[in-house]
């Protein structure tokens, strides 16, 4: 399954940092996409909206304000499911996703890798 991280950082600290690491170490393939290029091991951050495809999974790790503008950009990628990591959980942007057959989650990436839910 590939995954999308959206607000991905290089930054140690954070969980978009932590949850690129633990997809790669349970054999996810991983995109990203920051607010700054970059590189997470052999992960490349990009700030552009490319057209990746077999998207499975979007890890939503942006506040509701700053998804507004990937709105449409997820929906044409046609991902499985969206994952809305604590903090960044969007009821409307939620709802406009399962009007187009995505599926949406309020949950937390690392939590599901390590119960061997995701």
């Amino acid at each position: 399954m590939k995954t999308l991280v959206l607000g991905a950082s290089t930054n140690q600290k954070r969980y978009s940092f932590k949850a690129i690491e633990r997809l790669q170490k349970y054999g996810h393939e991983v995109v990203a996409i920051g607010g700054r290029v970059g590189n997470i091991g052999n992960i490349t951050i990009t700030t552009d909206k490319l057209l990746f495809l077999d998207i499975h999974t979007i890890a939503m790790y942006l506040s509701p304000d700053r998804q507004k503008e990937y709105y449409d950009y997820i929906i044409s990628l046609k991902p499985n499911r969206i994952i809305f990591n604590p903090g960044t959980e969007n009821p409307l942007f939620a709802k406009k996703a399962k009007e187009n057959g995505i599926k949406t989650y309020n949950s937390c990436v690392l939590v599901m890798l390590t119960q061997n839910k995701y």
